[in-house]
């Protein structure tokens, strides 16, 4: 199985392909930015949130790893009896209140804005949810990932 840390690698290696590939499509302008956006925005966004759980585990090391990563720090198993929490959870928690964090992981969620599209013609609805970033956004949020992960490990290795 693998640890968390190469899943989490993982997760931001396959964001990393679709991020470029939502470039490209946005370059060769032969489909609406808007149609780029739902098709690879959530896309993108979950591998991105996925990498941050698969880290949030790395850093906790629980006694038991989930077949799912958390996508927040509320979502960790509990800390085991006799550990304490940390310092780096403290950091994420802040980050998740605050900040591009608290973007990439409210933006475009269920809860998030969305828009209604009425077909008049077959008195159907549809939602769709609207996505508020772009692929440069993206690419921020997941080379904010990689520069807060390796600061991360760095002090982690050092223990």
């Amino acid at each position: 199985m693998s640890t968390p840390r190469a899943l989490a690698n993982q997760k931001l290696y396959h964001a990393k392909i679709l991020i470029a590939y939502w470039q490209k499509a946005i370059a060769e302008e032969s489909i609406a930015k808007t149609v780029l956006e739902q098709a690879f925005g959530s896309a993108v966004r979950d591998h991105l949130i996925g990498a941050y759980g698969w880290f949030l585990l790395e850093i906790s090391q629980p006694d038991e790893v989930p077949e799912q990563p958390p996508r927040r720090c509320d979502e960790l198993p509990a800390v085991a009896v006799g550990r304490e929490t940390p310092p780096e959870i403290n950091e994420f928690l802040k980050l998740e209140r605050e900040g591009w964090l608290s973007k990439m992981l409210n933006t475009g969620s269920p809860s998030g804005p969305s828009a209604v599209l009425h077909n008049p013609a077959s008195q159907n609805l549809a939602t769709m949810v609207v996505v508020e970033y772009g692929p440069d956004e993206a690419l921020r949020w997941h080379d904010e990932l990689v520069a807060l992960f390796a600061r991360m490990t760095d002090s982690l290795d050092e223990y």
